[in-house]
């Protein structure tokens, strides 16, 4: 039993699980029915790594906190590069980081890529049951076909499918494009919007460097991978651009184009919300408009002549009577 055997088992297992839900819907040997199986399975691992991407913001939050300690160290030690790598390195123990944090859901998700390889090149494409994927569903996902190419075949493998060969090129290489695009569309998400101090951050080179070798490697080697793990690393890059998407806008670090368009968000629902509230804006607060609607009208006053103490028609009386004039006075 091989070192990798146990992961092959459990990729087959989750396979035949959602395989035999969509068949409910989709005959059981189309290409959608296993699609959305292989989809299913980037459902299943990415809700298991939820609490891996929890740290990992968790771990990015506090790199920006220590960023004026890491530029203090990198100053103190600029000649010394060994122990400035030194006090880095006891800087990110003491606070529980690390700078590699962000490349950790990736790393984990590789023995999940490379068992969906096995499990589509060396089971279903070699007609080899393994684990739960027995041989009557190893023949369902051999026929299963996306636009007329098997999800077990590859573009650099098409001349070994005559009467799909053209499909499969085309196939793999709108697929081999739209991985490469979403995987630098989501790093480029990240570097854009999701660093903050981006001008001094000292990582900002090592992502900028990812931005571009990921969508890169996944070019050069995608043409080597089956339909089926093209498929599988595609729905990986939408979920991961989605969930950063969501985090980016609703949880942004601090200092970063995001946390600014955040706070004009926020600034914009308060001024809205004062709006449905009626609340007066203030005075001068919009030159071109002298006279705010929301500004409260005071209450109409009288006519002197009906305030209490005044005749209709006459001089304001007294309460006690008509006042003497002075020369009428009575020594």
């Amino acid at each position: 039993m091989g070192l990798l055997d146990p992961l092959y088992w459990i990729v087959a297992w989750v396979l035949a699980a959602w395989h035999s839900f969509w068949s409910l819907i989709f005959p059981a040997t189309s290409g959608a029915a296993w699609a959305l199986s292989i989809a299913g399975l980037v459902v299943v691992i990415r809700i298991l790594l939820i609490p891996l991407f929890v740290k990992q913001i968790k771990a990015q939050r506090a790199l920006q906190i220590l960023q004026p300690e890491i530029k203090a160290v990198q100053k103190r030690y600029k000649d010394d590069r060994q122990k400035q790598s030194e006090e880095m390195m006891k800087l990110y123990r003491e606070n529980g980081t690390n700078p590699f944090s962000s490349c950790l859901p990736i790393l984990l998700q590789m023995p999940i890529f490379f068992a969906l390889f096995h499990v589509l090149r060396y089971g279903v494409a070699q007609d080899n049951p393994i684990g739960p994927m027995n041989k009557e569903l190893v023949d369902s996902a051999a026929q299963a076909t996306i636009f007329g190419a098997p999800i077990s075949a590859s573009f650099m493998d098409a001349a070994s499918y005559p009467d799909a060969m053209l499909n499969i090129r085309i196939v793999s290489l709108v697929l081999i494009a739209m991985m490469t695009a979403t995987t630098f569309i989501t790093q480029k998400q990240l570097l854009v919007k999701g660093i903050s101090n981006a001008d001094s951050n000292p990582f900002l080179q090592q992502q900028k460097l990812l931005v571009y070798v990921f969508p890169l490697m996944f070019a050069v080697f995608g043409i080597n991978f089956p339909i089926g793990v093209l498929i599988y690393w595609l729905t990986t890059n939408v979920w991961s651009m989605g969930q950063q998407y969501y985090v980016i806008r609703n949880n942004p670090a601090p200092g970063s184009q995001a946390f600014a368009e955040w706070e004009e968000r926020q600034a914009k629902k308060a001024a809205k919300k004062g709006e449905l509230r009626g609340e007066a804006p203030t005075i001068g607060e919009d030159p071109a408009d002298p006279e705010p609607k929301n500004v409260r009208k005071q209450p109409k006053r009288k006519p002197r002549s009906q305030r209490k103490g005044r005749a209709p028609d006459g001089p304001e009386t007294p309460p006690d009577g008509p006042e003497t004039p002075p020369d009428q006075e009575t020594p």
